[in-house]
């Protein structure tokens, strides 16, 4: 049974974070965010992942989150927050410029809005994943890292092997934080290749 205030939210509340998913991207991480670096995170909102890279980058890095809804201010030195669409090239070009450099790592924890049509929502959430796999491309450095939430359905096996031309190791996980009985799991991708 769905339980919306289950203990992770109980928890992220208790520790001031913005969202259980939080919890999701520290579980991940696993030394993909480290001190000074440049992170991109595709679909921010309400602000729990950029909360965690801000504190595993520390203050010589730099996060940039991006989301089409406006977000209240987190209060930190070393994020900053682009309201766009990924989808759009100027949300794109605006955290590229944000971030003064190429990423280390391209987070994308997106997921479409639900329309209850099985096949419309999945297309959507695949064409999601492509997106984000099409910033990175843009915006990581040679050898970065690319963490994005994906869902098994029918586009699952290639959308994997789209992703592991471009990159020399990718993994899919399963959060302990994701909810029982979503379909959810996170590719985490290492050491992109520019040139597939």
């Amino acid at each position: 049974m769905y339980e919306r205030k289950d203990r992770l939210y109980r928890k992220a509340k208790a520790q001031r974070l913005r969202s259980r998913a939080a919890f999701k991207l520290e579980a991940l991480d696993r030394g993909l965010l480290g001190p000074g670096h440049r992170v991109v995170d595709l679909g921010c909102w309400p602000g729990g992942w950029l909360q965690v890279a801000s504190r595993r980058v520390g203050p010589t890095g730099r996060v940039v989150g991006v989301d089409t809804r406006p977000m209240a201010p987190l209060g930190l030195s070393n994020v900053r927050v682009v309201q766009g669409d990924v989808c759009g090239e100027e949300a794109v070009e605006e955290a590229l410029r944000e971030l003064g450099g190429q990423a280390d790592v391209v987070l994308s924890d997106m997921s479409p809005s639900l329309s209850g049509v099985r096949d419309r929502d999945e297309a959507r959430a695949s064409e999601l994943v492509r997106r984000a796999l099409d910033v990175a491309v843009r915006l990581l450095r040679p050898g970065g890292s690319f963490v994005c939430k994906i869902f098994m359905n029918s586009d699952y096996p290639e959308l994997r092997d789209t992703v592991g031309r471009r990159f020399d190791r990718v993994a899919a996980t399963r959060s302990e934080a994701t909810r029982k009985g979503s379909a959810e799991l996170y590719l985490v991708a290492r050491g992109f290749r520019p040139q597939a």
